[in-house]
């Protein structure tokens, strides 16, 4: 039987993931605390819409994709307090709160950072600076696609890339919530229709085709593993994938309230 046995959410897009023990999955089909903030470029600080909902395409702001250092970074977000702490190399880079002047110190640090790292140049682009720190750190909704949903990938499916590399990789370079064990490698491409995690149904949606964010080294933001054309020229993959979507499952009478997913809570494809 298939069984969780990591689980991640990401406070603030494209930085560091925060390991924990459950996930808080809201009635939207969203994880309660994961992309409630993100640093957007200075011309790209209002949403885009796309079929009626709100999106951040994440080209439009930092992300591991281009700004791989970023991986370097440590980050913790205190949910009860809004405050957002930033270290690097063991030091303290940037704590700060998200009232204005909360929102500008954080915004400053990490534009530093960035402009000295080996990708200042991007961030030089026209229209990037200054960067600008949005959401209200509630608000789950800087998911790469717009509709947002809960990612997940087996352990296994890492376990053979990492074969395949010739070295070992971890889950974080995914980014995905649920990690899962005790499944064949890639056999989460294969799930269709309705599963449950614990008590918490979902229906699946379509496989994660990666980027280049899963290059960086998730402790060194060094790109040092070419996971793309090892999915696709060596694992025979059309297009470099791994892991799987899921929404919120259906009912008879057409409501769904979430739940919470926890380390060891079994995975049931229906």
């Amino acid at each position: 039987m298939a069984r969780v046995v990591s689980l991640f959410r990401h406070p603030l897009k494209g930085f560091t993931p925060q390991s924990v023990d459950s996930l808080t999955v809201q009635p939207d089909g969203r994880i309660a605390g994961d992309r409630v903030l993100a640093f957007r470029f200075a011309d790209a600080s209002a949403p885009e819409h796309r079929d009626g909902l709100d999106h951040w395409p994440k080209a439009k702001g930092l992300s591991l994709q281009d700004f791989p250092g970023l991986a370097a970074l440590r980050t913790d977000y205190d949910d009860a307090r809004q405050r957002v702490r930033i270290e690097h190399e063991g030091a303290v880079l940037v704590e700060a709160g998200l009232d204005d002047a909360g929102r500008v110190d954080l915004a400053d640090a990490v534009t530093e950072f960035v402009l000295a790292s080996a990708e200042g140049r991007r961030a030089r682009r026209p229209g990037r600076l200054p960067l600008v720190l949005v959401g209200d750190g509630v608000t789950s909704r800087f998911q790469d696609r717009a509709r947002g949903y809960v990612s997940v990938h087996s352990r296994g499916s890492v376990d053979a890339l990492s074969d395949a590399l010739g070295f070992g990789i971890d889950d974080r370079r995914f980014r995905s919530n649920v990690v899962v064990d005790d499944v064949a490698p890639w056999s989460e491409l294969d799930w269709t229709g309705g599963l449950s995690i614990g008590q918490v149904t979902f229906r699946t949606a379509g496989p994660i085709v990666r980027c280049l964010a899963t290059h960086a080294n998730p402790d060194t933001g060094v790109r040092d593993a070419k996971v793309l054309k090892t999915l696709t020229s060596d694992l025979g993959q059309d297009e470099p994938t791994l892991g799987r979507l899921l929404l919120p499952g259906e009912t008879k009478d057409g409501s769904w309230s979430g739940g919470v997913i926890r380390i060891g809570d079994e995975v049931r494809v229906r």
